[in-house]
């Protein structure tokens, strides 16, 4: 499976909407799933299900598996990851707003999941505790500088990814690896 899918506008306006969203989240992190299991996990129906992931597959962010037939036939991602360029839709308003829609819908998923992490955090053995931590850093940087960290950052979770692939690690759990930067100030633009 390809890591890593930069969205065009019309992959945006399709996966900017709820279900389609949730479908390839669940894919994501739970593997392939046939339309009536994902159905029943996300409380849905199979209908719908199967019409949003033929959305989705049209945009190359899941595709069917080949296991399975008819109605029971298995769906996954596509890629472990995906993202776009917000300065590619200037001409876009639609693509701009389901870009700027998904933004809002991740923010929102994660912060979830980091309460959900904090409320478990006390249960987990300690090294996890101490693994999974969370830190910021102020650093002064133009745009370019900007995009070239990122890049930097998301080639080491890329190879780190590879190495769980190659060589599981005994006890080792999915983790979450956020990486997000932005403007310290964003009232003080250039």
């Amino acid at each position: 499976m390809p890591d890593h899918l930069h969205l065009d506008g019309a992959a945006l306006r399709v996966l900017a909407h709820p279900l389609r969203s949730r479908l390839l989240t669940e894919l994501r992190v739970h593997g392939a799933a046939t339309a009536t299991d994902l159905a029943k996990r996300l409380d849905t129906n199979t209908g719908a299900t199967s019409y949003h992931l033929r959305k989705l597959a049209e945009v190359d962010l899941v595709a069917e598996t080949g296991e399975g037939t008819g109605k029971q036939r298995f769906w996954a991602a596509a890629q472990t990851s995906h993202g776009w360029n917000d300065s590619e839709f200037a001409d876009d308003p639609d693509a701009a707003a389901a870009a700027g829609w998904l933004r809002q819908h991740y923010w929102g998923m994660f912060n979830e999941k980091m309460a959900r992490w904090e409320q478990e955090r006390p249960r987990w053995p300690a090294e996890w505790g101490d693994a999974a931590h969370f830190s910021d850093s102020l650093v002064t940087m133009d745009a370019n500088q900007l995009n070239d960290l990122m890049d930097e950052l998301e080639e080491v979770v890329a190879r780190h990814r590879q190495r769980a692939i190659d060589s599981p690690a005994p006890g080792a759990r999915q983790v979450t690896v956020l990486l997000n930067a932005m403007p310290t100030n964003p009232d003080q633009r250039p």
